[in-house]
């Protein structure tokens, strides 16, 4: 892991570091995080670091318990698709609500995500593309004026997200598929036709839990 910049917020740093390495697969299901050892590690206090833990905790993301070390969550197949099933309603009431509010910058910005998206796999760098798919979907509801959906919204799609990256052997077979749902999402959005960008939204969370089933269905574990 980096070592913390002490321009920063020692704990938002500390927050930002670990949930990186979590989400990557750098840090593993149930991997142990002594307090001791992290510290040294980021170069910083066990007071920032505990703060970031906390965060880390009520995102889901670690289980904290009373006189032990901190251990990054596991996912079932059970608690994938649960976040699976929050994360559409919530993304499709959010895409309903930011269409009337799409300008040309918002639209750019999706385009460049996009554009990235389709080097990544180009360059057969999944892990890269399902990153770019996270931030596609946190960038869709960035103009929802309701600070607690959007955050509500970057943890599902954080815990989704680790569920693909730990299957993203599988992947290869299907980011062109979800990458070309992302252009249909846009093109809806672009021409402000709430109705449609609201069905090109459902089509696309039905197809990611099609997928993840289908990754699920043939990994060699019943957990990921």
């Amino acid at each position: 892991m980096e070592v913390i910049k002490q321009s920063e917020t020692l704990a938002d740093q500390a927050y930002a570091l670990l949930k990186r390495s979590i989400v990557n697969g750098e840090l593993k299901d149930e991997q142990t995080l002594p307090e001791e050892t992290i510290s040294k590690e980021l170069g910083i206090s066990r007071t920032p670091l505990r703060d970031a833990l906390n965060r880390l905790a009520s995102e889901g993301l670690i289980i904290q318990k009373k006189g032990r070390p901190a251990i990054v969550a596991g996912f079932t197949r059970e608690k994938s698709l649960e976040y699976m099933e929050i994360r559409s309603v919530l993304e499709i009431h959010s895409l309903t609500k930011v269409v009337a509010k799409a300008d040309s910058e918002f639209i750019r910005n999706l385009r460049n995500n996009l554009s990235e998206q389709l080097v990544a796999i180009e360059k057969n760098n999944f892990q890269e593309f399902i990153e770019l798919d996270r931030e596609f979907h946190i960038l869709l509801a960035s103009r929802n004026s309701n600070e607690e959906l959007k955050d509500m919204i970057e943890r599902m799609n954080t815990g989704v997200n680790r569920a693909f990256l730990i299957l993203s052997s599988t992947i290869p077979k299907s980011a062109k598929g979800a990458y070309e749902e992302h252009v249909e999402i846009v093109d809806a959005i672009e021409q402000k036709d709430i109705r449609l960008a609201e069905n090109k939204m459902i089509v696309h969370m039905n197809n990611v839990e099609k997928r993840f089933l289908n990754y699920y269905s043939n990994s060699p574990s019943n957990k990921i």
